[in-house]
């Protein structure tokens, strides 16, 4: 299968997490290309603007998962507005995956996640599966490796 992960990371750990994925996913004989979404310049918390450096186009794939990292308890805001600008998703697989600094998933990436599944059902996606990985070190590998083994497994 020709599966595209679409990242936004500003710290890295998103990029990490989806790095990994594609290990796994390359490991079970799929087609992967990890893409990252790039702003120009260092975007402000309350900058409304977002000038795009990078917008990966997602309709040459037959599986999409996207990635990206929890802000104020929400779907950060520069890979809400990506998803809503892309192209219909009809009949396309899709995968949800966040990363947040807080310790619980209904700290903000449950919500992240209902988000994400949001925007990608109004395209017309399929919904394959949904992880959270938190980034607190005393969770990091254990949510960490739960995520990619459940995103593995969807496609």
């Amino acid at each position: 299968m020709n599966i595209g992960i679409i990242v936004y990371s500003q710290s890295g750990h998103t990029a990490e997490v989806a790095g990994k994925l594609k290990d796994r996913l390359i490991g079970a004989d799929h087609s992967v290309q990890l893409e990252r979404v790039t702003v120009v310049g260092e975007r402000a918390p309350g900058a409304k603007a977002i000038e795009w450096e990078n917008k990966p186009d997602v309709s040459g794939y037959e599986a999409v998962i996207f990635a990206s990292y929890v802000e104020a308890f929400s779907l950060c805001r520069v890979m809400a507005q990506y998803m809503e600008g892309i192209v219909p998703l009809q009949g396309t697989q899709v995968a949800c995956l966040v990363t947040q600094q807080f310790p619980y998933p209904w700290m903000g990436g449950n919500r992240a996640i209902r988000q994400m599944k949001r925007i990608c059902q109004a395209k017309g996606a399929e919904i394959r599966a949904t992880a959270v990985v938190n980034w607190a070190k005393s969770r990091r590998e254990k949510t960490m490796d739960a995520a990619i083994a459940q995103l593995s497994k969807a496609f």
